[in-house]
């Protein structure tokens, strides 16, 4: 059995040699810290968990390719990093998708002079918003939560779910409309 006293860079260089346990202690002591780290960044518990496991997938098989061991934890968490930004790219690029399919930007096209001004006038109809009607809208559109996920999420009715989006689309239109004009 492996000591838990064994320094990181004793760690990678025993878990380089085929001792697996070395990689047991590795996640043991590493694990929580890059979730946390993930999370800090990613504000998503759940993702910050896929994130940290993805990373411990390429720190695995990328380990040789360390050439300090000493740096193990630096280059471990610069991978935890890149994997988060890759992340949020990723979310924000879909957002981008959720807000063109929000409202039909081909109908919009003539309306506003850009795309740039459309996704501002939403952003500012959305967050006059009640509280309640922005979570829906950011839960259904942005987070890709089905009516039924949300209902549960917010431990109330179907119905009552699908009238908040449906008051909450309604009323974004009438705003985007008088603001329009």
């Amino acid at each position: 059995m492996i000591s838990e006293k064994l320094t990181d860079a004793e760690l990678v260089i025993l878990f380089r040699g085929g001792d697996k346990n070395a990689l047991i202690l590795l996640v043991k002591r590493w694990h929580k810290v890059f979730c946390e780290k993930a999370y800090w960044l990613v504000k998503d518990k759940d993702l910050a968990k896929d994130i940290a496991q993805d990373c411990w997938t390429i720190i695995i098989h990328k380990i040789d390719q360390l050439s300090n061991p000493e740096q193990f934890k630096y280059w471990a968490l610069r991978i935890i990093c890149n994997k988060s930004m890759d992340s949020l790219r990723i979310r924000a690029r879909n957002e981008k998708r959720n807000v063109a399919k929000f409202i039909d930007v081909e109908s919009s096209e003539d309306d506003f002079e850009t795309h740039d001004e459309l996704k501002t006038r939403l952003l500012t109809a959305i967050n006059d918003l009640s509280v309640q009607q922005k979570m829906i809208i950011k839960l259904f559109y942005t987070e890709d939560y089905s009516l039924k996920q949300i209902s549960e999420l917010l431990n109330i009715s179907m119905g009552t779910a699908k009238s908040r989006l449906f008051y909450a689309r309604e009323k974004l239109k009438k705003t985007l409309k008088h603001k329009k004009l």
